[in-house]
C-alpha cells in the first residue's frame, strides 16, 4: 500500500492548518463535484465554490470578486456543493473580511476551472468580450461580433459555436480580472494555475510559440510572410512551403471544437478536410455548430467556407505529423503533470486523425497499447517540460504525440489547464483529484517549474 493509499483508508483532517481552497467554476458540474469528492475522501475541508455565473453577474452590476464571494457566503449564492459547510468559520469568512489575522493559512488558494457546461455563463462571457478592450485572437474584420445588448437574451442553440473570437475577448477579461482584483484583497493568495498562463494555454498559437521559444518539441507551425487570413491564403501559403497536410485549429477552440485535418493532394489538386465541425445555412448566414461526429468535406465551396470562418475567428496551422500507430488506429497521449511529476496517463485511439475521447475513440492505458518504458520516459519527459515552461502554474493536461517511424519522438500537441478531468484511471492507487489533492497537502511550494528554475544561474 501506498502512502498515498493510506491517508485516504485513515484521512487526518487538521483544519486549523489547512489552507482554504477557493474553487472558481460552475457548481453541482463533474469537475466541481469530482473535487469535492476528492477532498471529503482526502478528510479535506470542501473548497468553496464561487460560481463563474454569481461572479460575471456581479461584476456586470458593478461589484467585485470580493462581493460576489460575500454573497455566497451570505447564502446568496451556491459556496460549496456537498460536505459540511464552512462558511461561519473564521477562516472562512476571512475571504471575504480581507481579514489575516488568522495568519497565512486563512489566505486562499485559489483554483480556476473550465468555465464551460453552462450557457448562462458563456453568454455572460461573450458579453464581457463585447464591452472590454482585451486583445482578440485576430484582427481580422470578418470575426463575428454579437453586440452587447443582443447577447443576454440569446437564446442557446445546442452545438452551435457562438463568435469564438469575442468569447476569447471575455474569457481574458475575466482571467485577468481575477487576477487583479484577487491579489488586491488577498496579496499573498496563490493561484493553482496563474490566470496569464491559462490565457496563454487557451491560445493556442501563443501556447506553441511559447513552448518552442523553452525548448520544448511542437509540430511545425505553417509559416507565410503575409497573414493568413482566408481560404486562398492559406492554400498559397501551403504551396509556397511545400506543405501538403495541415492541422488548422480554432485558436481558442477546446474538445476538438474548430480543429480541422486538411490534406491537398499535389497531383490533382483534389482537397479533403476532414473535422466535428457542421455547417448549415441559415438566412443567408452560414452557422457553425459541434456535431459531435466526424464530418468529411471535399467540395471547395464548403471547405472554403470553413477556412474562411477559421481564420477569421483566429486559427493556430500547423503540419498534420504522422502519429505513431496501434493496430489500424492512430493515437496520442493525454498525460497529466502536476507539482512537477507525471501522473495519470491514457492513451487515445483513433481511425481518424482526430483522436479526442469524447467522440467516441477508444481508450487504452500506455501498458494496454504496447508502450514501453524508453516510449513512456519519452513522453513524460516532453510533458513535464512544457508544464516547466509555465513555472507559476501547477497542473495541467499534456497532449502528446509520438511520431510514426522505428525512432519515434515526443510533440507537444495541447496543453490544456483543465484537463485533469480523465475517468477510469489511477495512479498511485488514486484518481486524478484525489493524487492533485494529496500532492498538493504534501509539496504545496512546488510549481511545475521550480526545481527547474532553482537551478538556473
Amino acid at each position: 500500500m501506498t502512502e498515498m493509499e493510506g491517508n485516504l483508508q485513515h484521512p487526518v483532517k487538521n483544519s486549523d492548518l489547512e489552507q482554504p481552497l477557493l474553487l472558481i467554476g460552475n457548481p453541482n458540474n463533474r469537475r466541481t463535484l469530482g473535487l469535492q469528492e476528492a477532498r471529503q475522501r482526502l478528510g479535506l475541508q470542501p473548497a468553496l465554490v464561487l460560481p463563474y455565473a454569481r461572479l460575471l453577474k456581479t461584476w456586470r452590476q458593478g461589484g467585485t470578486i470580493a462581493d460576489a464571494l460575500q454573497q455566497c457566503l451570505e447564502g446568496r449564492g451556491t459556496a460549496h456543493t456537498q460536505g459540511e459547510a464552512w462558511v461561519s468559520s473564521p477562516t472562512s469568512m476571512s475571504y471575504a473580511n480581507h481579514d489575516s489575522a488568522h495568519g497565512v493559512k486563512s489566505v486562499p488558494l485559489i483554483r480556476i476551472d473550465a468555465p464551460g457546461e453552462d450557457w448562462e455563463v458563456e453568454r455572460e462571457i461573450l458579453f464581457l468580450g463585447a464591452v472590454k478592450e482585451i486583445s482578440p485572437l485576430t484582427d481580422s474584420p470578418s470575426a463575428r461580433m454579437i453586440p452587447a445588448e443582443q447577447i443576454l437574451t440569446l437564446e442557446q442553440e445546442w452545438g452551435r459555436i457562438y463568435a469564438p473570437n469575442q468569447w476569447f475577448r471575455g474569457w481574458k477579461a475575466c482571467l485577468e480580472r481575477i487576477r487583479h482584483e484577487a491579489l488586491e484583497y488577498w496579496p499573498n493568495a496563490r493561484f493553482m494555475n496563474d490566470p496569464h498562463d491559462i490565457a496563454i494555454m487557451f491560445d493556442k498559437r501563443k501556447c506553441q510559440q511559447h513552448l518552442s521559444a523553452h525548448g520544448v518539441q511542437v509540430p511545425p507551425t505553417l509559416q507565410s510572410s503575409e497573414l493568413i487570413s482566408n481560404y486562398e491564403d492559406l492554400r498559397t501559403a501551403m504551396k509556397t512551403a511545400g506543405m501538403n497536410r495541415v492541422f488548422v485549429k480554432l485558436a481558442c477552440g477546446s474538445g476538438a471544437s474548430g480543429v480541422v485535418a486538411y490534406q491537398i493532394n499535389p497531383q490533382t489538386g483534389a482537397e479533403i478536410a476532414i473535422t466535428t465541425v457542421g455547417m448549415e445555412r441559415v438566412q443567408g448566414e452560414i452557422i457553425f455548430y459541434n456535431e459531435g461526429r466526424m464530418r468529411r468535406y471535399t467540395r471547395t465551396s464548403e471547405i472554403s467556407a470553413l477556412m474562411d470562418w477559421l481564420c477569421a475567428e483566429g486559427a493556430q496551422i500547423e503540419r498534420w505529423m504522422a502519429k505513431a500507430t496501434y493496430g489500424s488506429s492512430v493515437f496520442d497521449i493525454r498525460q497529466l503533470v502536476a507539482g512537477g511529476q507525471a501522473g495519470h496517463a491514457v492513451v487515445r485511439l483513433s481511425q481518424t486523425p482526430i483522436t479526442n475521447l469524447h467522440l467516441r475513440n477508444e481508450r487504452l492505458l500506455p501498458v494496454e497499447a504496447g508502450l514501453d518504458e524508453h516510449q513512456m520516459d519519452g513522453v513524460q519527459k516532453e510533458a513535464k517540460a512544457a508544464m516547466a515552461a509555465f513555472p507559476n502554474s501547477w497542473s495541467a493536461g499534456i497532449d502528446v504525440m509520438l511520431s510514426a517511424g522505428t525512432e519515434p519522438r515526443a510533440y507537444i500537441l495541447d496543453v490544456n489547464p483543465f484537463g485533469d478531468l480523465l475517468y477510469r484511471v489511477q495512479h498511485n492507487g488514486l484518481g486524478t483529484y484525489e493524487w492533485e489533492m494529496e500532492l498538493w497537502r504534501k509539496e504545496p511550494h512546488n510549481h511545475a517549474g521550480y526545481e527547474h528554475h532553482r537551478r538556473l544561474p
